[in-house]
């Protein structure tokens, strides 16, 4: 779908061409022509001062009945035996918007041979009911099985709203399920709420990270988000109690086409951004590949993991998967070091929740220093191989 021109309105002033911010709008010579790249953002609407520009209208659907879906659902993402910490982040943050809609709070756990300490610690984390479907076929992820497995949960139970994390897992099988009910989803949310009227609002970084959406979805159920790990504080709640639910789908849900015939651990425990407690990274100011070796060998002196700025990793100095930032990970670990990192917006975003902020760069000037716990003024060729050597000279090594 895409706006709709009223042609006989349509004056051709080419106001609205010059705000749309994707470039879909093209003036003709009677009228203005609007392509596929359209995505109903309604700013050429507000400009239109003639009123020739609308939105389409677009219906609840004969099935939504929006009335009859009540609840605030997490699913809590486990795979090969462990929950993945956005599960707990979530149900945390799931169990303010439930007590805001007076409603209960569910946490979905699909996989196989789920033991009781894993169901248990959803509840301690809030959930007041565990929606459990425990299945061979689940025992590792593929996401057209966990899609056809979610939707056939939410055509029997109707919740309002579901939460997943932005995880690679939940990236890859959400939107199928979203498209599947026909409903809304808002991608790589960083705050969640509700508004006045009971919708979600769900606010995330746009263009560029220079400005903050937030987006509701009135008309279709269950509203969802993916929500960024680490962006959300895990809260346990001592003393709460819920219960479990033991559900059986249809054989129908497990089918699939494709097979996992191995699953093979991850290699490169330094790209595990997401789980560390200590984080160096390195920017352009490295200047090229070979110098990675000095944040290399302060991440490893100190137990910590590499991470990387956009540039360094456009440069091709180090992979993509220690990236940090917006179109990187997300990460908040106990301490973050940015070294020879300028600082932009679409960097910050993805670090901004580090308890200490570390930054060591020459340019009193640079931005990085508006988010920083302690700034370092200086060279880092000069002062991380001094730090280096101060920390073995502490440690008698």
């Amino acid at each position: 779908m895409k706006a709709i021109v009223d042609r006989q309105k349509c004056t051709v002033c080419g106001v609205c061409t010059d705000v749309c911010p994707f470039g879909a709008i093209s003036l003709k010579e009677t009228c203005i022509e609007i392509s596929d790249e359209c995505t109903l953002c309604g700013m050429c609407v507000d400009t239109c001062e003639f009123g020739a520009l609308s939105l389409p209208e677009v219906g609840t659907g004969p099935a939504a009945d929006l009335a009859s879906y009540k609840g605030v659902w997490v699913f809590a993402e486990w795979r090969e035996g462990v929950i993945h910490k956005v599960g707990h982040e979530l149900l945390s943050a799931g169990r303010k918007l439930a007590d805001k809609r007076s409603v209960e709070l569910a946490a979905v756990l699909l996989g196989y041979q789920l033991d009781k300490t894993t169901i248990e610690e959803l509840i301690s984390y809030g959930a007041d009911v565990v929606y459990v479907v425990d299945h061979p076929e689940l025992a590792h992820f593929r996401d057209e099985a966990y899609a056809k497995a979610i939707v056939e949960l939410i055509r029997q139970k109707k919740p309002e709203i579901l939460l997943a994390g932005a995880t690679s897992m939940g990236r890859s099988f959400i939107p199928r399920v979203a498209a599947s009910v026909k409903t809304g989803l808002t991608a790589d949310c960083t705050e969640l709420d509700i508004s006045d009227e009971g919708l979600l609002l769900q606010t995330r970084p746009a263009f560029g990270g220079n400005v903050m959406a937030t987006i509701v979805c009135p008309n279709r159920r269950p509203q969802m988000a993916t929500v960024r790990p680490k962006v959300m504080k895990p809260e346990k709640k001592p003393g709460h109690h819920g219960r479990v639910e033991n559900l059986t789908l249809s054989e129908e849900c497990f089918k699939s086409r494709v097979e996992v015939l191995e699953v093979i651990p991850e290699q490169d425990q330094t790209a595990k951004l997401t789980e560390a407690d200590i984080i160096v990274s390195g920017g352009r100011g490295l200047r090229k590949s070979e110098n990675f070796a000095i944040v290399e060998e302060l991440a490893q002196l100190i137990k910590g993991a590499v991470g990387a700025s956009r540039g360094a990793v456009e440069e091709g100095w180090i992979a993509p998967s220690h990236q940090v930032g917006q179109t990187g990970r997300t990460v908040a670990p106990t301490l973050y070091m940015a070294v020879g990192i300028a600082g932009a917006i679409q960097h910050v975003v993805g670090m901004q929740g580090s308890k200490v902020i570390v930054a060591v760069n020459k340019d009193p000037q640079a931005p990085i220093f508006d988010v920083a716990t302690y700034g370092v003024v200086a060279d880092l060729f000069e002062f991380v191989p001094a730090f280096v050597q101060k920390i073995k000279q502490e440690r008698g090594e």
